[in-house]
């Protein structure tokens, strides 16, 4: 049985997370859903517009659509923290539960990632939409509940420890070791 960490050991792993650098970090890892509580680590992919990252179930429709029933683009690409994720995870072999793609040692904050923030991932440009992504009932039983009270408390969505969602501008293929770019 694996065991989920408090809130207190939480908090203690605040300053690692809060050293994420600025503009220059790298990604750490690669996740598609290819069907729902599916994953698979990858070490390189394509992202588009039409497809979002390749593979993933996102252009199959998605919890969030458009008017014409198409999947929304806001919601394209989910982001999180290498170093939230390896809080609250505990091991790498852990992180593609969370069910975010991209794992970026970078800081996602409010304030360093505004929405419409871009990013430059290997020959891919994303931009940082404004839909929020917050701890859930899967994410708690992953993790715990105080996992999620960690993620959505105020600092918690100030920091956007949960993470954040962006949409893909220009198609190109990431891999993991990519610089990601503040542009």
């Amino acid at each position: 049985m694996f065991e989920h960490l408090s809130l207190e050991q939480l908090y203690a792993g605040l300053d690692e997370i809060q050293k994420s650098p600025a503009n220059h970090g790298e990604l750490k890892a690669i996740v598609i859903r290819p069907l729902t509580d599916q994953r698979r680590s990858l070490t390189q992919c394509e992202v588009s517009p039409e497809g979002g990252v390749h593979g993933d179930n996102w252009a199959q429709g998605c919890w969030k659509s458009k008017a014409d029933g198409s999947p929304h683009p806001d919601v394209q690409v989910a982001i999180m923290n290498s170093r939230t994720v390896a809080l609250i995870a505990q091991t790498e072999a852990r992180w593609s539960l969370a069910g975010d793609n991209l794992y970026v040692d970078l800081d996602l904050s409010s304030e360093n990632l505004p929405c419409g923030q871009r990013l430059r991932i290997g020959l891919a440009e994303l931009e940082v939409t404004d839909e929020a992504h917050n701890g859930c009932k899967k994410f708690a039983n992953r993790f715990g509940t105080d996992a999620v009270k960690f993620v959505n408390s105020a600092i918690g969505k100030e920091l956007h420890l949960r993470g954040i969602y962006a949409k893909v501008i220009t198609s190109g293929l990431i891999q993991v070791g990519d610089t990601v770019t503040k542009i």
